[in-house]
């Protein structure tokens, strides 16, 4: 593991998804998955997150519908509070999921709005 794209995947992926969480997440690691904790935080947050060719709010968009068209509802919640952070706003989400509607099926982007609301009503109770 290169200790300097973790700790710098680390610093980002708290920043996205807060702190909180990512701590959880890294706490609840045993034996079998901490090597997944390890790969995401330092690749996915480290090295690409890290990169200087996108904005976070950028890398936001194109996380929102990608997750969207892949169908994962727990990514996406984590994502689009992650996107709130980062800059989008609520407007801006909806017109992510609505592109996702027509270019990935009417049902991807049902599903995406769904948990959209989740995720601003989970945000708001805070």
């Amino acid at each position: 593991m290169n200790k300097e794209l973790f700790e710098k995947g680390l610093a980002i992926r708290k920043s996205v998804l807060g702190a909180e969480y990512v701590e959880k997440s890294i706490a609840a690691a045993d034996d079998f998955n901490r090597p997944m904790q390890e790969l995401t935080t330092e690749y996915c947050w480290g090295w690409c997150w890290g990169r200087e060719g996108l904005d976070k709010k950028t890398r936001s968009i194109i996380n929102l519908a990608m997750i969207s068209a892949l169908n994962r509802p727990n990514e996406l919640k984590m994502h689009v509070k992650g996107a709130i952070r980062n800059g989008l706003t609520k407007e801006e989400i909806r017109e992510v999921l609505l592109q996702v509607a027509i270019y990935c099926g009417i049902p991807a982007g049902v599903d995406s709005f769904r948990v959209a609301k989740e995720a601003f009503a989970e945000l708001e109770k805070k």
